[in-house]
């Protein structure tokens, strides 16, 4: 499977088209589940309170409680690299009041890596995916480095630290085969979350970050993007025109993204199909809300991240990045 092609603009705009036309179907499923929800919905996020996760669920929901009709609990459970969370979640009741909110690129690596136990697909489906942001290596405002070139001839030099949210990432994996494909020292320093993560890069901690791109275009004139792992850069008035990784340094790295997306258990699925069809039905209304789009503006977070997708495709995804994972197992776990 080609995580590029899954991931292009053209898959944008077929998830797009697919949200719409599930929502033109979706609008008499109501009937099906008239008594749903009868309670509050509780959504697990596998990491901290106040991170991009956080962020992002929340301005989904704010506009998702007029179509659904209910209020939404959350609960934190930051740990492990996403597998504490992710063990939690699947100790709930998996009747369709239980969802998952997940960012998919790093907990699917997770998955794959530490041999947790749970399987995607048999044990929990990701049903709809909301957005995707590829990742960045950028420095904080008083940083030495003006450009990657730069960064990478001093990571030939000596060892340059760099802070990563959890080392099952695709930023991690960005920064790592970045090293082998240029001969530079990268020492990756998990910080445990975005936010202590984009701290010790504002702060000099350590000598530049990887993270979503969202979480430096938030950060304002506190970051520099040096490089994005993509082939375009889709938001360059954003970025102050960062370079993508490949076009800066001639390297052939692949396109390295993370999307969030709603999960629920297997097993809902198969005991509560109507539920679920609510649940995506309802979903699909909020993307197709502008609403929904200002939402995402108001919490930093540039609209042209949202990229809305059906259970196909967030399945989809979640198997490309497995195999990604796979395929960069070794420098991951250093064996």
């Amino acid at each position: 499977m080609n995580f590029t092609t899954d991931l292009s603009r053209r898959r944008f705009l077929t998830g797009t088209a697919a949200g719409a036309t599930a929502l033109s179907l979706g609008l008499g499923r109501t009937a099906f589940a008239q008594d749903y929800p009868a309670g509050n919905m509780e959504i697990t996020i596998p990491t901290g309170e106040g991170g991009g996760a956080d962020r992002d669920s929340r301005a989904f929901v704010q506009v998702w409680r007029k179509y659904l009709n209910t209020n939404f609990e959350f609960g934190y459970y930051p740990g492990a690299a996403g597998q504490v969370g992710y063990e939690f979640f699947m100790k709930k009741e998996p009747n369709a009041y239980n969802l998952l909110f997940s960012n998919l690129g790093p907990e699917v690596i997770m998955l794959t890596l530490q041999n947790v136990g749970i399987d995607i697909g048999k044990d929990l489906v990701y049903i709809r995916r909301t957005s995707t942001e590829p990742m960045a290596v950028w420095v904080g405002p008083n940083s030495q480095f003006e450009s990657l070139e730069q960064l990478v001839e001093e990571g030939k030099k000596r060892p340059v630290s760099i802070s990563v949210s959890r080392l099952p990432h695709p930023a991690s994996i960005g920064m790592l085969a970045l090293g082998e494909a240029t001969g530079a020292q990268f020492n990756l320093i998990p910080f445990g979350g975005g936010n202590p993560t984009a701290m010790a890069a504002i702060t000099g901690e350590v000598d530049a970050s990887a993270l979503p791109l969202a979480n430096p275009i938030a950060l304002g004139d506190q970051a520099r993007v040096l490089g994005i792992f993509a082939n375009e850069n889709t938001v360059p008035d954003a970025t102050g025109n960062a370079p993508t990784v490949n076009g800066a340094l001639g390297t052939d790295l692949p396109e390295l993204f993370s999307s969030r997306a709603w999960a629920v258990h297997a097993a809902a699925l198969e005991q509560y199909p109507e539920r679920v069809e609510l649940l995506k039905s309802s979903i699909d209304q909020t993307m197709a809300d502008p609403e929904y789009v200002e939402a995402v503006k108001a919490a930093g977070v540039p609209p042209e991240f949202i990229t809305p997708g059906d259970q196909e495709t967030a399945m989809a995804e979640a198997a490309a990045t497995r195999e990604l994972a796979e395929r960069y197992r070794d420098l991951l776990t250093g064996s």
